[in-house]
């Protein structure tokens, strides 16, 4: 097999030009398995260029002219740009190869812009891509494998990936980790809800961590497991046997139902500064929150978790689905105005309800019912759109909604009242930054600014009810404005997608059999 020249681009943000919380925090979003595939590429015996885009780099000079395969990761935000650099690659002569959530969700649409769409990947799955390494075209060859990988290359090994990663975050430098893969919820709306957990090697995880303390001082880990500390005591062994107490500080998403006082001491003993449970609703999915209460009740007993988590945790983002259909009236936004006030040192993160694709079975009834949208996928990063028509409110009613409770949760007066209520000073600070940056005061505007548009703007308001899939020029605008210069190699027809392609692939043959190899591209 000849020796390839490999380029990897791992695609954290879908634009140049991020926001002051952007510029801080980018580089510390990093992927994990975009470096493990820079590992097993080396490992065949290739030469490996890689590249993580943070929005601060030049995307189309990053990488050299002659590349013979490249492989890149990407989230569904980050479709467009994907897709623009892959004509851009293919142009110069390169073979490409998508990876990631966005491959995964929604593969039909990748395998006309990609030569490779991979779902679960191992090293079985790019040693296959490698040898082959072949132009498919009009549609990319789709590889996915029955299982994630069953072990990772070692944080040493991906060292020389992460390294140059980290020097790109200017203050805060967070080493992205990961313990397990899948997790035991079934959250409806979530792309792990349908993966068996797995935990990965806990020796493995311990020698990681050691080999981190000869690389920096007090790191900050930042753990990627989908749902933290499943097989808890599993986890602090790894933790306590590898690091003395105050040598290394952790950040993980978990749930409410695995943060015990007495599971929050440890966590505290071992360095854990933040956490980040999803509540999602007051009505539904009350299994992460360990509760069977709805509405006020639940309100009370999690907002009295929350508050105890902040006696042993610094720092604490909730996490809420706004839109599901067990919503109806002003009362979901009520209760969280209400939590907002009765646990001011919560940093409240607020998703909106979307169906990526094949991500989950229930956007399979989303789509029989007609509900979701063509919103191109550059904005289909929980925010800036949503992609399902609401079940019980017309789509201004939504927005009014949910411009108050953002308003709300990101007034001065939130703000304010967030500062005390948060226990040491680099929590305090990333409050206020996030609240006055893009994920706070930038979120109202966002926000406000589509509310005006359902009222003024007729393109907007069909596009958004399903009567038409025109796009409208707010949002052809804005992409043309975000990609930049990537905007000129975008292929043709690329800002569309067929909303409804999972269901129809259920409902008729597939123009192409999946080959079953190997674990994913980007978790």
């Amino acid at each position: 097999m000849r020796r390839l020249r490999i380029g990897i681009l791992d695609l954290v943000t879908k634009s140049p030009n991020p926001s002051l919380y952007g510029r801080v925090m980018n580089a510390n979003l990093a992927s994990i398995m975009p470096q493990v595939v820079g590992v097993w590429c080396e490992q065949e015996g290739h030469e490996v260029q890689f590249v993580c885009y943070t929005g601060m780099e030049d995307l189309l000079e990053e990488l050299p002219a002659d590349l013979d395969l490249v492989f890149i990761g990407a989230f569904t935000q980050s479709a467009q740009l994907a897709y623009a650099l892959s004509n851009f690659f293919r142009r110069r002569g390169a073979v490409t190869v998508l990876g990631g959530p966005h491959a995964r969700c929604y593969p039909e649409d990748a395998r006309k812009y990609y030569d490779y769409v991979l779902g679960f990947t191992d090293r079985n799955t790019i040693a296959e891509v490698c040898r082959e390494c072949t132009p498919h075209r009009p549609y990319g060859r789709e590889i996915a494998a029955a299982t994630q990988p069953l072990e990772m290359p070692t944080l040493q090994e991906r060292w020389k990936f992460v390294e140059p990663t980290l020097a790109k975050a200017p203050t805060i430098k967070i080493v992205p980790m990961i313990g397990s893969l899948g997790c035991p919820y079934t959250c409806s709306f979530c792309i792990d809800s349908t993966v068996n957990y797995q935990p990965l090697s806990f020796g493995q995880l311990r020698d990681d961590l050691k080999f981190l303390l000869t690389k920096i001082k007090n790191p900050i880990v930042g753990w990627h497991d989908p749902n933290f500390g499943v097989r808890f005591d599993d986890y602090m062994e790894a933790v306590e046997s590898a690091a003395p107490q105050g040598r290394m500080r952790h950040i993980a998403e978990s749930s409410l139902s695995l943060l015990s006082e007495k599971h929050l001491q440890r966590l505290r003993q071992n360095g854990f500064q933040a956490i980040l449970p999803g509540i999602e609703s007051w009505y539904d999915l009350g299994n992460k929150s360990k509760t069977r209460r709805t509405g006020m009740d639940k309100v009370k007993q999690v907002s009295e978790h929350v508050n105890m988590i902040l006696r042993y945790i610094p720092y604490i983002q909730t996490n809420f689905v706004m839109g599901l259909d067990g919503d109806m009236g002003p009362e979901p936004f009520e209760l969280t105005k209400k939590f907002i006030d009765l646990s001011p040192g919560a940093f409240p993160a607020y998703s909106l309800l979307s169906a990526f694709g094949r991500a989950a079975p229930m956007n399979l009834d989303y789509q029989r019912d007609g509900r979701v949208l063509p919103f191109p996928f550059h904005f289909l990063n929980n925010n800036h759109a949503m992609n399902v028509r609401p079940k019980h409110y017309t789509w201004p009613q939504f927005y009014k909604h949910l411009v108050d409770v953002t308003r709300y949760s990101f007034s001065w007066k939130a703000i304010g009242r967030r500062i005390p209520a948060t226990p040491t000073m680099i929590p305090k600070w990333m409050n206020v930054v996030r609240a006055v940056s893009s994920e706070g005061f930038g979120r109202i505007r966002y926000h406000e600014t589509i509310s005006g548009l359902l009222e003024t703007d007729r393109s907007v308001r069909r596009f958004m009810e399903g009567e038409t899939d025109v796009l409208p020029e707010f949002y052809a605008d804005r992409i043309r404005r975000e990609l930049g210069p990537a905007y000129g190699f975008l292929p043709e027809g690329a800002l569309a997608h067929d909303p409804n392609a999972y269901l129809h692939a259920t409902t008729e043959p597939a123009m192409v059999k999946t080959v079953q190899l190997g674990g994913p591209l980007v978790h």
